[in-house]
């Protein structure tokens, strides 16, 4: 099978998959089903709170992608910039909204520009645990020391783990297979 008609079989399973999902959602307002109510309610609560968000996230890595210039990025984020390089992905992750629906094409568009794999990975890693309106939110609900141990094992773990993995996959001459 050719990757034509993969996509393509892929696409249809989708488009059945969400066929069903809305049969599933118009059976349970008739059925008066519960559950499947309630489960249609935060589908839809979801979808619209993430078109609050990311319509105004693309339009900003848009503008990441004109106005910040490719020889910054390797400068600062590339294969030779050091450890500096993980302390600007610590600050990107923070003010990264919209959470990893954000968070990935961002570190696509940092891929695209020459940023290495540990940083993008370590960026991914921490645009997960860092935002700062989820620790601020963290901290109202679960008190500063809960956030401040969380934070204090999650961030290096994640440096770790971001190092480790574009150490392999540089390794291994792992190469993105994109249509960009």
């Amino acid at each position: 099978m050719n990757k034509n008609e993969n996509k393509g079989k892929k696409k249809y399973i989708l488009i059945i998959f969400l066929i069903l999902f809305f049969v599933f959602l118009i059976y349970s307002y008739i059925g008066d089903y519960s559950q499947g109510k309630k489960t249609g309610e935060l589908f839809f609560q979801t979808i619209f709170g993430m078109l609050k968000i990311i319509p105004f996230a693309f339009i900003l890595i848009g503008l990441f992608e004109v106005w910040i210039d490719r020889k910054t990025v390797i400068k600062h984020l590339g294969k030779d910039s050091g450890f500096k390089a993980y302390f600007w992905v610590l600050i990107l992750a923070g003010f990264t909204v919209g959470g990893l629906f954000t968070a990935f094409p961002l570190a696509d568009s940092l891929r695209k520009k020459g940023a290495s794999l540990k940083v993008i990975f370590t960026y991914l890693g921490f645009a997960g645990i860092v935002r700062l309106p989820m620790t601020i939110f963290e901290i109202t609900f679960l008190g500063v020391s809960f956030t401040l141990t969380r934070v204090l094992v999650t961030v290096p773990l994640f440096l770790l783990v971001g190092i480790i993995l574009g150490a392999i996959l540089d390794k291994s001459d792992f190469e993105f297979n994109s249509q960009s």
